[in-house]
């Protein structure tokens, strides 16, 4: 690439990725600020689109790395990049632990960003079957090897921990690595096949794709600005409002259900029994205190008699 030149499908594509940040996220705030009643954290559905965002950061990093530094490491400006993420990766360490100290990020997306852009170097100009062998490699040590030794979040980071430190955003060595090498690997076969030509002239002409370069080109901006911002709409918000009937029972039948399976029944028992509960305390007229934890001593004791019943009911079906 010549000086300045720049791949706008590049940038597009990291402005998509970006913009599905931002609907997760918010999800996720109003999940947390119990206004929906979706379990964001814990979903898999959701879980998965988490994955499939922080996937496409990484491997478009890889992209970024040939694109920018191929021929050869423009040491001066690798520095200067590397040095702004690892400020922005310190900064939301400091603002997640002063905000959610038993769950703060202490190797996310940004971490991770800046360490795989140090360790992929080497594959830029490596033989292309090595950096396939070696993301496959990557992908999938962690199924292979797991240690208790890496369960603190001093080697947590590198990803054989076999309990995960609770992180609000955790992305390790490994597997994620191998996601920037599929970027290198993928940036540079494009680079040697015709399919350059097509995706350097590509230019954004309409005005949703002018948006997604422009936020593909201030990405990390966007990403240390959006969650202060969405959080202080939506903290006033949540206190406004209060929390969602709805959220309120979806975590009521949560938790009971967790406690029920705990106890050894089955997942259809718990179900059942748990949403008896809720249904007759509704009907006595006790829905709220029992979501709120907010029950009298004779209210409690109504609630018991009713889920005994319940679950004996639920379990001789």
């Amino acid at each position: 690439m010549g000086p300045g030149e720049r791949f706008e499908a590049v940038d597009a594509a990291r402005g998509a990725a970006i913009a599905a940040m931002i609907v997760f996220h918010a999800s996720w705030d109003l999940s947390f600020l119990r206004l929906i009643a979706t379990p964001v954290g814990s979903d898999p559905a959701w879980q998965a689109f988490a994955m499939s965002i922080a996937g496409s950061f990484l491997a478009l990093v890889g992209v970024s790395l040939v694109l920018g530094h191929g021929s050869a490491v423009r040491w001066r400006r690798f520095g200067r990049r590397l040095g702004i993420l690892a400020l922005a990766a310190a900064g939301v360490t400091g603002a997640t632990y002063l905000a959610f100290p038993d769950s703060f990020v202490f190797f996310g997306i940004l971490h991770m960003i800046a360490v795989g852009s140090v360790l992929a170097l080497p594959f830029l100009r490596a033989p292309l079957v090595l950096v396939a062998g070696a993301a496959a490699l990557i992908l999938a040590a962690p199924a292979g090897f797991r240690s208790p030794l890496f369960d603190e979040r001093a080697l947590a980071w590198i990803g054989f921990s076999e309990r995960i430190p609770p992180s609000n955003d955790f992305e390790p060595v490994f597997p994620w690595l191998a996601l920037v090498l599929i970027g290198v690997l993928l940036a540079r076969l494009v680079l040697a096949s015709p399919v350059r030509e097509r995706l350097a002239g590509w230019r954004a002409r309409g005005p949703l794709s002018r948006f997604l370069v422009r936020a593909g080109r201030w990405s990390l901006v966007i990403y240390l600005l959006h969650q202060p911002i969405l959080l202080g709409v939506l903290f006033p918000l949540a206190h406004v409002l209060g929390p969602s009937p709805a959220a309120e029972a979806a975590a009521f039948l949560r938790s009971c259900e967790a406690s029920c399976r705990g106890g050894g029944r089955m997942v259809e028992t718990c179900a059942r029994a748990c949403g008896c509960v809720l249904d007759r305390a509704t009907a006595q007229d006790l829905r709220g205190p029992l979501l709120r934890d907010e029950l009298m001593p004779e209210q409690l004791l109504a609630v018991q008699e009713t889920a005994q019943a319940c679950f004996r009911e639920a379990g001789s079906r």
